[in-house]
């Protein structure tokens, strides 16, 4: 069965990793220290740092000094940005059954089309600053202390 909206584990990434980013401002950020902070993975860190960049949502510089930064402001960049840059556009799934027998009006299939319009315009109207201002980071041991 489909879910309301699926959050795969690269879009958490990608919200993780821009959360901190935006924590860091406009100090660079290896992403080997991303990974390390977060637990993750490097190689799928570094692919969704890639199609981020790609959208211009990081900028990335190399070389001892480099790293990675937002690529615009905080308040630019929605929740939904994020989630279509890295999953495709978000869409209403249809039947919960995947079923081409759902003719006219279904109960079930109308609340939870609403419920999933909701939830895409709430991420819409949140931002990277809305998100990742309220969160705190842990300090890291491999942080640079410039």
């Amino acid at each position: 069965m489909a879910g309301l909206v699926h959050i795969s584990d690269a879009v958490v990434l990608a919200l993780h990793a821009l959360a901190y980013l935006a924590k860091k401002r406009a100090e660079p950020v290896s992403a080997r220290e991303m990974s390390e902070a977060m637990r993750v993975s490097l190689a799928h860190l570094a692919k969704v740092l890639q199609r981020l960049e790609k959208a211009g949502l990081v900028k990335s510089k190399r070389g001892p000094q480099g790293g990675f930064r937002l690529g615009r402001g905080q308040s630019q960049i929605t929740l939904k940005h994020i989630y279509e840059t890295i999953a495709g556009k978000l869409r209403f799934n249809g039947c919960l059954l995947g079923q081409p027998f759902c003719q006219g009006y279904c109960p079930l299939s109308q609340s939870l089309q609403a419920a999933e319009q909701d939830i895409i315009q709430k991420l819409g109207e949140t931002t990277l600053a809305d998100f990742a201002g309220p969160l705190r980071l842990k300090s890291h041991p491999s942080a640079r202390k410039d």
